[in-house]
């Protein structure tokens, strides 16, 4: 079963659980969210990847990435000017089915995808913790000025998630922890992503500021 929602590309992957702020400058996005607030709660919007295009003008977002995850509107701040500042949670994953292009932002008929742990999600969990919290030290040990420490979930779902959104990763490697079909998955793949960027550290003399360390609006 199928369900339409508007959609808003974006260049930066949203997580189930995470927290997305936004600035909305564009006339179709100040669009999408009056259109919104005419709606009763829960009101909310379909964030994809971008694989071809630019979040912001004419030639903006070609090819959307398959997979993408429901933002759900926790506040709206209007400006005089008729710019919007809004802050999100992710909510549900969804497979993008198809796009409408009829309307000034777009929309898509979108299917949700389920939630699951997967097997050996326990150990693997286990593991992941123990890793992420060695790349932390070293990106310390490299000069980030990294966030104060989270307590990180038991529930390897949840977990995953975290984890995804808080390495410093490119486009590409976010949307494939995006589109894992099951936590297990996802953390096999970040146990092999922190080993990796966790090296990658050790061998370079500083760390230049990125997602990681980014808690800025995305401006759009």
């Amino acid at each position: 079963m199928t369900e339409r929602l508007p959609l808003f590309p974006l260049g930066t992957v949203l997580f189930p659980g995470l927290v997305l702020p936004l600035h909305l400058f564009e006339e179709r996005y100040r669009l999408l969210v009056r259109d919104l607030l005419e709606r009763p709660e829960p009101r909310r919007f379909g964030v994809v990847g971008i694989e071809l295009g630019h979040e912001v003008g004419a030639e903006s977002a070609r090819r959307l990435a398959g997979v993408g995850c429901v933002a759900e509107v926790h506040s709206v701040t209007p400006h005089p000017d008729g710019r919007y500042d809004i802050v999100t949670v992710g909510g549900r994953r969804f497979r993008l089915k198809r796009v409408d292009r009829s309307l000034p932002y777009l929309r898509g008929d979108v299917e949700f995808l389920p939630e699951e742990a997967g097997a050996d999600a326990e150990p693997l969990a286990h593991r992941v913790r123990l890793l992420y919290q060695l790349y932390r030290h070293r990106l310390a040990a490299a000069g980030a000025e990294i966030s104060e420490p989270v307590d990180l979930p038991e529930d390897p779902v949840r977990l995953s998630y975290l984890i995804a959104a808080a390495v410093v990763l490119d486009g590409p490697d976010k949307q494939r922890l995006l589109e894992a079909e099951d936590a297990a998955r996802r953390l096999r793949a970040e146990r092999e992503l922190l080993v990796r960027e966790t090296r990658l550290l050790d061998m370079l003399p500083t760390v230049p500021a990125g997602q990681f360390l980014d808690g800025a609006f995305n401006p759009n």
